[in-house]
């Protein structure tokens, strides 16, 4: 389907196509403010670099978030460092704000914990019927270590889950250097 078509049209259906679930970046936006002060450019360079390069928030989603939360009183600006640099800390309405997103996130992460994060394996990405069978077989176990993952992550609190995670651990640092060796043959 998308390897006979010219590179544009495959970069504007991947435009157009949400990478991030809708209400992330404001969630995230609020994490980051209650952890330090930040600028809307420092928040942008901070997501480009947490997601190693594979998502940049563009100014027009960041910087009118940011002006609401102010405007709804969940973020203030504090005194600049620096002239012209706004800089945003989160507001006691703010932290509970934050607080109903995560005990929000909680309840949905209960209820559908089945499913891992973002239901990986539920929903085939549109993307993925476009490629050929032994790369679709890759994704999918792929999707599978997400989920399997997911669950021991979802231990952590109990103290017998230390062991668990730590063979897990070493299972895939194995695994990962097995198939760096791979791509350097290849």
């Amino acid at each position: 389907m998308f390897e006979d078509a010219p590179e544009w049209r495959f970069k504007h259906f991947m435009r157009h196509m949400a990478f991030v679930p809708k209400g992330f970046v404001r969630y995230y936006v609020l994490r980051l403010l209650s952890e330090k002060p930040m600028s809307g450019s420092e928040i942008i360079q901070h997501v480009e670099e947490k997601s190693e390069g594979r998502w940049r928030p563009s100014p027009g989603s960041v910087y009118p978030l940011l002006a609401w939360l102010q405007e709804e009183k969940y973020i203030k600006e504090v005194s600049a460092e620096e002239a012209g640099i706004k800089r945003y800390t989160l507001t006691n309405e703010g932290k509970k704000f934050l607080e109903a997103h995560e005990n929000k996130r909680r309840r949905i992460e209960e209820r559908f914990k089945c499913f891992g994060p973002p239901f990986h394996g539920f929903f085939e990405p549109p993307w993925l019927s476009a490629q050929p069978e032994h790369v679709k077989a890759l994704i999918r176990v792929d999707f599978e270590l997400q989920k399997v993952l997911w669950e021991l992550k979802k231990t952590i609190p109990e103290k017998e889950a230390k062991e668990n995670i730590s063979k897990a651990i070493e299972i895939l640092k194995e695994a990962t250097s097995k198939i760096k060796e791979l791509t350097k043959k290849d």
